[in-house]
């Protein structure tokens, strides 16, 4: 029998829920939000640009949504900007249903981050790493609550390069560069499950990814935005495996989660696999242990 397709209409009732989702100003966590908002959750938009971030909380308020929305100011890319807002986050709620670490860029330039990182794997995983271990004993108080962690098919060209993560010692490629930090996203899953259930804490960390999307992500590269029209899927479509990963009743603890179609590139929610690095305990346990060193943070539980 053909399995149902899921819907983000699927999603069960999320009032009283406080859900965080990065990079919430467009794309797909523009739509993560919409989606969360429709189901009466409380969503905090975490945008670097707080201007960008209002416009698009005023769009989804004009919905006449059941949620409530805020906007507050997080610059991935600036490690004192994870933990001004991991305070101000602290001072304001006391529960969080939802963690969503989907904020990014891809095929920048070479150029590093206020701390000195390489600006894709101190955006995409290091400040992810950092807001979510600031945020992590509020979730472990929240019943039923799960951290979500964005990565992509481009995982599986992906290298961890612990002699040069910051790409100091080798000619720069963006899209190697991205690679390294979209496995590092999903080695970050896995091992953040395997030390929450050494605590035995109740938190989820499921991964997901949304396939072959246009969004703002591919703005340096002209031509995926060539591609986009003819091939990407909408944003909406694009932000189903998150919300699956976020909600779903059958979702499994360390799971990964993206579209079921050719290639993952299209298609509807799926428990998917991944490369063999992204599920080696060795390189996880190390690539944590380098995290925690590089943005001055643990986890003890």
């Amino acid at each position: 029998m053909r399995r149902k397709k899921w819907t983000a209409r699927d999603m069960p009732d999320q009032s009283g829920r406080v859900a965080v989702v990065t990079g919430s100003n467009s794309g797909i966590g523009l739509e993560t939000s919409v989606a969360f908002a429709r189901q009466g959750a409380h969503v905090v938009m975490a945008c670097r640009d707080q201007e960008k971030g209002r416009v698009a909380a005023a769009r989804i308020t004009a919905e006449g949504v059941a949620g409530a929305l805020d906007v507050m100011v997080l610059d991935l890319a600036d490690l004192a900007s994870v933990r001004s807002f991991a305070d101000a986050f602290h001072g304001r709620f006391d529960r969080l249903d939802l963690l969503i670490n989907n904020a990014g860029v891809m095929w920048p330039p070479a150029a590093k981050t206020a701390d000195g990182f390489e600006l894709q794997l101190g955006t995409n995983h290091l400040g992810h790493f950092a807001l979510t271990v600031r945020l992590l004993e509020l979730l472990r108080r929240t019943n039923g609550s799960r951290v979500v962690t964005v990565s992509s098919v481009s995982h599986r060209f992906g290298t961890i390069d612990f002699d040069d993560l910051h790409w100091e010692s080798r000619r720069y490629h963006p899209n190697r560069a991205y690679g390294q930090s979209k496995l590092a996203n999903l080695l970050f899953a896995y091992e953040l499950q395997r030390r929450l259930d050494r605590a035995g804490a109740e938190t989820m960390s499921v991964a997901a990814h949304p396939g072959y999307t246009g969004t703002d992500l591919q703005r340096y590269s002209g031509f995926l935005r060539l591609l986009n029209p003819l091939m990407a899927m909408p944003p909406w479509r694009g932000a189903l495996p998150i919300l699956y990963a976020a909600t779903a009743g059958d979702v499994e603890a360390g799971g990964y989660y993206g579209p079921d179609g050719f290639g993952e590139l299209r298609g509807d929610p799926t428990r998917v696999g991944s490369s063999s690095e992204s599920t080696d305990e060795a390189v996880a346990a190390k690539l944590w242990q380098v995290s925690q060193s590089l943005v001055g943070l643990e986890f003890n539980p």
